[in-house]
């Protein structure tokens, strides 16, 4: 599959997303780059909006965002970031929450989920699944009408699947879970593993290193780890998946989709072709990220609509 040109263009630049030797990356260097953030500029503007507000669900710290003056309830979307379990933060993505929530017209809930290695497996997943635990406890606090949806990219995305699957276990009722790029099995074998190892961004021996640094000693056919081996997808909540066309965890992800779908779940799998990972946070970077978040927002509109039927 051809590189659009814009991810031709990135990818010469940053052939690898850490674009160093991996056995360089003890602890203290891991925390030194979690200071720094190279492409901040092209992760879109930090639009004012008139209520955000930084609090905590149950100890875990979250960002509310809502982009009306108003205080009526309203659909809450949680969103976790990616950044491969280890980097990443509410603050990294601050302009996405901002975003989501005036493309959304909902609240918005950023969730600062702990990061591996000083906090492995499955504490992010645990970090999550509290947040929408919150949520679903406390409605009046984050101004829900009681429809929530679940958004991720890359390991966020795993975040949000895991959450999906617990919340359907719980008896909780999502009204969607948004997938983008996510990484949903461990096992790193499918066909893009091979085809795009390397060159195209997220390498493939990168993405082993942050499961390794995420889940440790994790059996890899855990659930809560690789989302793809749940006994059963029945029931889970509608879905949207996007992938990126070269991109080493397109084939699971797309995989996911087809799987919810054989078990009667409505979900959607939309691949941008020649898309690199990561494309999502990058609008000042890709015109398809704007694309993007606009087919995940109609696509959670049209989730409310179906929810408030």
């Amino acid at each position: 599959m051809p590189l659009h040109p814009q991810a031709r263009e990135y990818v010469a630049l940053h052939p690898s997303d850490l674009d160093t030797d991996l056995a360089t990356l003890d602890l203290a260097k891991i925390q030194e780059m979690r200071g720094e953030d190279t492409l901040a500029a092209q992760r879109g503007p930090l639009t004012r909006l008139p209520f955000v507000r930084d609090e905590t669900a149950e100890g875990v710290p979250i960002r509310i965002y809502r982009a009306d003056r108003g205080d009526d309830p309203l659909p809450v979307v949680v969103y976790f970031h990616g950044g491969g379990w280890v980097f990443g933060s509410v603050k990294r993505n601050d302009a996405l929450g901002r975003d989501l929530a005036i493309r959304t017209g909902v609240v918005v809930v950023s969730v600062d989920y702990r990061l591996a290695p000083e906090h492995p497996f499955p504490a992010a997943a645990d970090d999550a699944w509290t947040v929408v635990r919150d949520i679903f406890a406390r409605p009046a606090f984050y101004q829900s009408d009681g429809a929530v949806a679940v958004v991720g990219d890359s390991a966020g995305g795993n975040l949000a699947a895991v959450a999906a699957w617990q919340a359907r276990d719980a008896g909780l009722r999502l009204a969607h879970q948004v997938l983008v790029c996510p990484v949903l099995d461990a096992a790193m074998d499918t066909a893009s593993y091979r085809e795009f190892a390397k060159g195209f961004g997220l390498d493939a021996e990168e993405m082993a290193w942050f499961v390794d640094r995420y889940a440790g000693g994790a059996d890899p056919a855990d659930p809560r780890l690789s989302p793809l081996r749940l006994p059963s997808a029945a029931g889970l909540a509608p879905a949207t998946v996007v992938t990126a066309g070269c991109d080493v965890l397109r084939d699971e992800a797309e995989a996911y989709g087809r799987r919810l779908a054989e078990a009667g779940v409505p979900a959607e799998v939309r691949r941008f072709d020649g898309a690199v990972h990561g494309f999502f946070g990058l609008p000042g970077l890709f015109d398809q990220a704007i694309e993007a978040r606009e087919h995940v927002a109609a696509r959670l509109r049209q989730a409310w609509e179906e929810t408030a039927s």
